[in-house]
């Protein structure tokens, strides 16, 4: 058998790049997918990762995505990581055009993805002996919080389609994970959630104690891709151990408040 190889989208930034890397680093032969042909450049002379850019949110950007990952042979992994989050206003008061691009690219983008790379994962199935299916979502798709209106609808939306096609396919040699990350700090996500706020964006991290980086959450996915063909590794929760919850998070020092042993 060649290389293993992977699609991971969303490549340009955040988690998605520190993916490609990881994979990468552990032996993948790697597809890069985003919207920005600059940066995905950067990666491929970083990683020697293979790069095709496309928006999720096209249908014609997706199928010929799906050409090109053809043409190089079957994939052994699929990583949807594109997403992102817009405002943190009330249900009431948020813009449904926020709301509308979130389902676009947390929920129907990634259909669009699966749909299209499921007949290369599935020949990457019986070259392998299993494929893997990751879903990177959010702790938003699983516990709301207020001023989540839109991005937690998303998310669970996301999460729920994740489920559903773990039943789906269940019967053929692959695996469906979902990584729902916490508090993860990248150089983007809260930046854009806010418009472009650098103080607000910045003030969501503020006094936290190591909320995760990219990186971490990478290291989940490559050690779960990495896993022998028999091990499943449905969800995935990962936050800080400051974060209890989206709306219950430390900030300032953790410290011990109950008994101690001699």
């Amino acid at each position: 058998m060649s290389a293993l190889r992977a699609v991971v989208t969303g490549a340009s930034s955040g988690i998605g790049r520190a993916t490609v890397r990881a994979l990468s680093a552990a032996g993948w032969q790697v597809v890069g997918v985003a919207r920005r042909a600059d940066r995905l450049r950067e990666l491929a002379e970083e990683t020697g990762a293979e790069i095709v850019v496309a928006d999720v949110t096209s249908q014609d950007d997706v199928d010929a995505l799906a050409a090109a990952v053809a043409a190089g042979g079957p994939i052994h992994a699929l990583v949807n990581n594109a997403g992102g989050a817009k405002g943190v206003d009330s249900v009431e008061a948020s813009d449904p055009e926020d709301w509308r691009w979130m389902f676009e690219v947390n929920v129907l983008g990634m259909k669009r993805v699966t749909t299209a790379l499921l007949p290369s994962l599935r020949r990457g199935a019986i070259e392998r002996g299993v494929a893997d299916l990751v879903n990177v979502t959010s702790l938003a798709g699983h516990v709301a919080y207020a001023g989540g209106g839109g991005y937690n609808a998303a998310k669970f939306a996301a999460h729920a389609v994740t489920e559903v096609l773990r039943l789906e396919l269940n019967g053929e040699p692959l695996r469906v994970i979902e990584v729902a990350p916490g508090m993860v700090r990248t150089e983007e996500f809260s930046l854009v959630r806010y418009g472009g706020d650098r103080e607000k964006a910045d003030a969501v991290y503020a006094d936290v104690p190591e909320p995760l980086a990219a990186e971490d959450v990478a290291a989940v996915i490559a050690d779960a891709v990495g896993k022998p063909r028999h091990v499943d590794l449905d969800l995935i929760v990962v936050k800080p151990v400051a974060q209890a919850a989206p709306y219950r998070l430390t900030r300032g020092p953790l410290e011990v408040r109950g008994a101690v042993a001699p």
